[in-house]
């Protein structure tokens, strides 16, 4: 994610921090090397402008010139004028009124609006406690409403269907129709998932328009690929003058997404982003915090969504079954074993890795990433072959065991040893504090392995 940009302004911030003090020239040469790297990630040509002109109207003034730490100072002024272009605070969606409140998804074909879909509709189930319906209004894509109702099936909302309905009666027929089995069957979300096209055209538009006026949506939310760098301005503008844009969805931020898209829609387009597709599967999804993504971009991490993540997939029910194994003497390799599976519902090493301040540049490596994960699964196949007393007493593994463990595993004992050694480094970590209030993250996730 961002990686190209990432690595550009890591190389100027590294310069900076050998410069004893700045002064107009060098920050001249600095500012170039932002917009060189700006440029490439395909930021709007505009938005560049704006931000450097910022950049340097501050850095010239006295509080950078005055300060003890230029160099700091000057990364701090970049940081808070990057956040300011991405929209400084984050917004919720709107769902007052009476329900069922209606959401409208827009965009492009192949923007990953249906998998945004049923993402968007799990959210407001789980972090937001509402009962979505999830409706299939595309009658023009192949298997759409399939696809849409087996995402439905994942998430564990709703699902109506509409295809049928649309060939033989009016748009204002088919929503009113929704609205009341919405009603009838305790819905109080309809989130519609539009057709789309390879590009903006008055078609397009026209039709988008008639669902908007039937449905009156309180918001009307349009997904845009990540991938798409500045072009995705025109985009949005189209569609905002066509059908009306109340948020943005940046999808497929997991993918070579540069930065231009999310550096440059807020400020060229003055429409707010507020969510962001970050993985194929359905739990990839996170709401919108302009630092968050200030942060990830200039090779800062974010510990904040790291925690989120880890809370998402640790319930609260599993962190006091720890605490108390913790407080009687300590866990064993069920839950271990848990611990991994806990790991890669959080995403793939990478993902996770990136989130953590320092730990981009492993991230960064492939091989590294293959590795270790390739690793956590031979460690699980171990964990598996073990009977139940071999996993809740580590220390009747002899020699013969590790042999029989090995071969059920397809492992060596090599493996089985290395397995139980990172076993005890993990329990040599984790100590129990009497005394310390539990909370979701009072066990901190460790594998042992070295990444």
């Amino acid at each position: 994610m961002f990686e190209g940009i990432n690595d550009r302004l890591s190389q100027v911030f590294r310069k900076l921090k050998g410069w004893g003090k700045l002064s107009e020239s060098n920050i001249e040469e600095t500012l170039r090397e932002i917009r060189l790297a700006f440029l490439e990630a395909d930021v709007h040509y505009q938005v560049v402008n704006d931000f450097l002109s910022q950049v340097k109207s501050r850095a010239l003034g006295q509080e950078v010139i005055g300060s003890l730490t230029p160099g700091q100072q000057f990364i701090k002024i970049v940081r808070e004028e990057m956040i300011r272009i991405l929209g400084e605070k984050s917004q919720d969606l709107d769902l007052s009124g009476s329900p069922p409140v209606g959401i409208m998804l827009i965009g492009l074909q192949g923007s990953g609006k249906t998998t945004t879909a049923a993402k968007l509709a799990g959210f407001l189930k789980k972090s937001r406690g509402r009962n979505p319906l999830l409706v299939a209004f595309d009658s023009r894509r192949p298997a759409a409403e399939e696809q849409l109702e087996i995402l439905a099936g994942r998430v564990g909302v709703g699902f109506y269907r509409t295809r049928e309905e649309l060939a033989s009666n009016r748009v204002e027929q088919v929503i009113a129709g929704i609205r009341e089995q919405a009603q009838t069957r305790g819905y109080d979300v309809i989130i519609l998932d539009t057709a789309g096209r390879l590009h903006v055209d008055t078609e397009l538009m026209s039709e988008l328009a008639v669902v908007r006026d039937a449905l009156k949506p309180r918001e009307t939310l349009l997904v845009v690929d990540a991938m798409v760098g500045q072009d995705s301005v025109r985009m949005v503008q189209n569609f905002s003058a066509g059908v009306g844009v109340s948020g943005i969805i940046l999808s497929k931020l997991d993918g070579d997404a540069r930065g231009g898209a999310a550096l440059s829609i807020r400020a060229a387009a003055g429409i707010p982003i507020k969510f962001l597709g970050v993985g194929e599967k359905e739990e990839d999804w996170e709401v919108f915090y302009p630092e968050r993504l200030a942060d990830r971009i200039l090779g800062m991490g974010d510990l904040v969504s790291l925690i989120e993540k880890a809370e998402s997939v640790w319930e609260e029910k599993e962190v006091e079954k720890v605490q108390k194994k913790l407080a009687a003497g300590g866990l064993d390799l069920e839950d271990f074993l848990e611990q991994f599976r806990m790991l890669k519902r959080m995403g793939s090493f990478e993902s996770v890795l990136a989130l953590v301040p320092g730990m981009k540049k492993f991230a960064s490596q492939p091989e590294e990433m293959q590795r270790a994960e390739q690793e956590i699964g031979r460690f699980e196949a171990i964990i598996n072959s073990m009977t139940r007393t071999e996993r809740r007493t580590p220390g009747l593994i002899n020699g013969s065991r590790r042999r029989r463990i090995a071969a059920g595993s397809g492992t060596t004992p090599a493996d089985v040893n290395r397995l139980l050694k990172r076993f005890q480094e993990m329990r040599k970590l984790m100590k129990f504090k009497p005394g310390r209030k539990p909370g979701r993250m009072a066990f901190p996730f460790q594998t042992g392995l070295n990444i």
